[in-house]
């Protein structure tokens, strides 16, 4: 009797969307692979760079993970509005937990080539296509609207404690056998299966044609998605310094390697905080004016970050970066689910993801061109003052958007 009791106290103090058993169970197997994922990234990120010494190998890993994104992603999107989700989910997942086991095979084997690691990202990244929309879609669908809000910050709290934690478990496990990384992936992953397998099953989200573009369309319309959506791209895209944390660990802070871990860790450990507040407390306030202003903060933090020449300044403003840049990431994510009708969620979220996974690669393209023309300083300092005035000038280009009230009065938009 005392256990159910205590049971009952302990879900009281969760956060409410904790309490929608499949959501908790999405959300234990996100929190499982993502620690699994990161683990591996650490591991293969070690092996590869041992076999020829060369920065190019690690870049080509990174290459062949992005390229089946363009290729895949809209039809990945159709299928996620065509089939059920959580069987899409599943079936990545099962992908995820025989790389996994490859990968320990080819380092059970001692093998040194470089080809099986390459061959090895590039299903991980045809993987991921197929995943995201799906996965993304999943939450609207799992939990009352009421609750939304809330259960995105959650997801975002098991990314982020994957981000910071993963890494760190890797180059544990590793530094004790490189096998071990990997087999504690397979254990992970599959209890993530186990967790997905255990959700309830839904229906397809549309028994009607699900054409490739209908996303797109529908972006093209909706303008306070697209707003949202394009926003974040470009923020990413001219405010993304911490391609350049290397330069400025070895160069300008006098950090060593040591400081250039704890640098790319602060945004993580900023939005980690952001997560848990907005987890109890959702944002309350007006969400347009809201999103405009985090924005313009994210871009002040990095302008900060580019002058510092003190440690644990720099460390504060990538921190403070990351927590304003996770109220964006909510708000965002938040609007392109209330808006988006469940009969297009794949494909709009589809697009998304194109869109982020473009602002990450050509956001660090671009700092390291910028860099290389006019100084690391300038380009941090040039790229936060470009983020402020795109949030000036987005009154203007998306008025829907700088109005957005409250995200829980969104509805969707009509589908045609």
């Amino acid at each position: 009797m005392q256990t159910v009791a205590t049971v009952a106290v302990v879900r009281r103090r969760l956060p409410p969307a904790l309490g929608e058993r499949d959501f908790a169970l999405l959300w234990v197997a996100n929190l499982l692979t993502g620690l699994a994922a990161q683990m591996m990234a650490v591991a293969i990120g070690w092996q590869v760079y041992a076999i020829h010494r060369n920065p190019l190998d690690l870049g080509l890993i990174g290459l062949c993970e992005f390229a089946p994104l363009l290729p895949l992603a809209l039809p990945a999107g159709s299928l996620a509005d065509r089939l059920p989700r959580k069987l899409i989910a599943l079936a990545a997942l099962g992908i995820d937990l025989a790389i996994a086991a490859l990968l320990l095979v080819v380092t059970l084997s001692g093998e040194r080539a470089l080809w099986p690691y390459l061959a090895l990202a590039v299903a991980i990244g045809v993987s991921s296509a197929i995943s995201w929309p799906a996965l993304r879609s999943l939450t609207p669908e799992l939990v009352p609207v009421e609750l939304l809000v809330g259960a995105m910050a959650l997801r975002s709290v098991s990314w982020q404690v994957s981000v910071v934690a993963g890494p760190a478990i890797g180059g544990a496990l590793f530094s004790a056998s490189e096998e071990l990384p990997y087999a504690v992936a397979v254990a992970l992953l599959f209890c993530g299966v186990i967790c997905m397998a255990g959700m309830s099953s839904r229906p397809a989200a549309s028994a009607e044609e699900t054409d490739l573009v209908g996303g797109i369309r529908f972006l093209l319309r909706t303008r306070v998605v697209l707003g949202a959506i394009l926003l974040d791209l470009f923020a990413v895209l001219f405010g993304g310094a911490i391609a350049l944390a290397p330069v400025f660990a070895r160069e300008i802070l006098h950090a060593g390697p040591v400081g250039l871990g704890l640098l790319r860790s602060a945004p993580a450990v900023g939005a980690l905080a952001a997560a848990l507040i907005l987890t109890r407390r959702p944002l309350k306030t007006a969400a347009g004016p809201t999103l405009l202003l985090v924005v313009a903060a994210f871009g002040v933090a990095m302008i900060v970050f580019g002058l510092s020449k003190w440690f644990p300044l720099s460390m504060a403003a990538l921190a403070f970066a990351g927590f304003v840049d996770m109220f964006s990431v909510n708000i965002r994510s938040t609007t392109v689910a209330l808006v988006t009708p469940n009969r297009l969620r794949g494909r709009v979220t589809a697009v998304e993801m194109v869109f982020i996974s473009a602002s990450n690669e050509l956001g660090a393209f671009e700092s390291g061109v910028v860099a290389a023309l006019l100084g690391t300083v300038r380009s941090v300092v040039i790229g936060g003052v470009a983020t402020i005035a795109i949030a000036a000038s987005w009154t203007q280009l998306f008025p829907s958007l700088a109005r957005l009230g409250r995200l829980e009065e969104l509805e969707p938009a009509p589908a045609e």
